[in-house]
């Protein structure tokens, strides 16, 4: 491939003769070899115009800047022919594109945004698609699916250069089909630039990452691009939670796609008759096409509304109402997402994701009800994030104090903050409560006294980190498993 076919569709100014050979796209200095277009762009924790010399030296031999100085300097590299590109992450798409071969326009791509329910709607997307046999890329929190092949998941939406060398890897296994979440970041920093959604679903939308977005409206902007499409057409059909404020919004807004509404009462796709315990929901679900009884694995109200948003979906990728029952059922559990550490003590611990005070919020109620006929507490364990929204941190105090009978206040990843100051911050909101509260930094060690303070009968919900698998702090990340921490202690109760 010449220069100029990888620039293709870049709106740029060229100081170079469009003919070197290129061989590969890269964004990160470190990964340049020779032959590689290094597109040079500002981020939001480093400016990779600060590290073209060392892509030149390592081999690149064109440029793309986002930078009209570097532009200008680009005299000081002969070897290497330069472009300026005012849209960094726009350009980066863009080329990526042209250097993979489009792999985009050969799968389906079903994108997932909202504040909670992205992971386990894509999940659960994804197991409907596959068990009709169709080979899919799945990208997000968690970790990455290119077909049988699982990956790590460094992001949860990467960025466009990445995602379309697995969108490749993806087509080379024979994929039709790609499943995504694309978070608010990812969408307003053009991350998923050019890329065609044939089905968007939003799930809800509630305080989280304001330390980014600044304002809830600024949230809703960048999550609703997803709707309006980022550098495409609008979605063929959007998917949209009826009963969040937000998704109402859409639903009256989404013009240019075909709605497809969901809810508890209201909406296209409707559930009723929901009875639940740990490890299994079942609900009547109303559908356009007629209703069918829903059976999952997964547990709670707030799967409800992920397994009605997959279903929804699934459909629109054109699936049968029987098809998409079958590959409920068959749907596995969401590593981290209402996790069940098994026990032989009467004592339910589950380990859980929720990092908002919504999330809390509903995570507890899931709790009080499946203890509710048995007579036991519910006993919640949770921290917050440092170098994150700090408002959040009482009100998540306060969720948690308002419903649970014991809350064990803890450390969650708090990076460069002091972990003392943040536990003070959210330990404002439970005081706001009259539950007691019992304040231990050490994560391991808040979960073996959360755990030992239960009895037969009760729920542990042990919250935040869900599926990670490092703790992050303000020297580096260490090995923490939340799942592992807990069936440690369990196992220690039973000898």
């Amino acid at each position: 491939m010449t220069s100029h076919e990888a620039m293709l569709g870049v709106d740029s100014l060229a100081r170079g003769t469009g003919v070197a050979a290129v061989e590969g796209v890269e964004y990160d200095s470190r990964k340049v070899k020779p032959g590689s277009i290094f597109v040079a762009m500002r981020g939001e924790a480093t400016d990779g115009n600060r590290f073209i010399a060392n892509a030149v030296s390592c081999g690149a031999r064109v440029v793309v800047t986002d930078s009209r100085e570097m532009w200008e300097r680009a005299g000081e590299f002969p070897e290497a022919e330069f472009y300026f590109s005012e849209h960094g992450r726009q350009a980066l798409a863009t080329v990526s594109a042209n250097v993979f071969g489009h792999p985009e326009k050969s799968l389906a791509l079903s994108a997932v945004t909202g504040t909670n329910g992205k992971t386990t709607t894509s999940y659960l997307l994804e197991s409907m698609l596959r068990s009709l046999g169709r080979t899919c890329v799945l990208i997000g929190t968690i970790e990455y699916h290119v077909g049988d092949a699982v990956r790590v998941s460094p992001h949860t939406t990467p960025e466009s250069r990445d995602v379309l060398e697995l969108f490749a890897d993806g087509v080379t296994v024979g994929a039709t089909e790609a499943v995504m979440e694309m978070s608010s970041h990812a969408l307003e920093q053009e991350r998923v630039w050019g890329l065609p959604v044939d089905v968007a679903i939003f799930t809800n939308l509630t305080q989280d990452h304001l330390d980014y977005h600044g304002t809830m409206e600024a949230y809703f902007a960048a999550k609703a691009r997803l709707i309006e499409g980022v550098g495409t057409e609008a979605p063929r059909v959007a998917v949209l939670n009826a009963d969040d404020v937000y998704g109402e919004r859409l639903i009256r807004t989404a013009g240019k796609s075909q709605v497809v509404s969901y809810g508890m009462e209201r909406g296209d796709f409707r559930a009723g008759q929901v009875r639940m315990r740990a490890g299994k929901t079942t609900f009547m679900m109303t559908t356009p096409h007629g209703s069918v009884e829903m059976q999952s694995p997964l547990t709670g109200r707030v799967n409800v509304y992920n397994l009605l948003a997959a279903s929804a979906a699934a459909m629109a990728r054109g699936l049968t109402l029987e098809q998409v029952v079958a590959g409920a059922a068959a749907g596995a559990q969401v590593p981290g997402r209402f996790q069940v550490v098994p026990s032989t003590n009467g004592v339910t611990v589950v380990v859980d994701y929720a990092h908002t005070d919504d999330a809390l919020r509903n995570l507890i109620a899931l709790g009080r009800e499946l203890v509710a006929g048995r007579g036991g507490r519910v006993i919640t364990l949770f921290g917050c994030g440092g170098d994150r929204d700090r408002t959040k941190r009482p009100r998540m105090g306060r969720a948690a104090g308002e419903g649970s009978d014991l809350v064990v206040l803890t450390s969650d990843n708090p990076r460069r903050e002091e972990p003392m100051t943040i536990i003070e911050e959210a330990l404002a909101g439970v005081n706001e409560t009259a539950t007691t509260c019992i304040v231990e930094e050490d994560r391991a060690g808040a979960i073996e006294i959360a755990i030992r303070a239960a009895r037969p009968g009760d729920i542990v919900l042990i919250a935040g980190k869900g599926h990670e698998k490092v703790q992050i702090l303000s020297d580096g990340k260490i090995p923490f498993d939340d799942v592992a921490v807990a069936a440690g202690v369990l196992q220690e109760m039973t000898q």
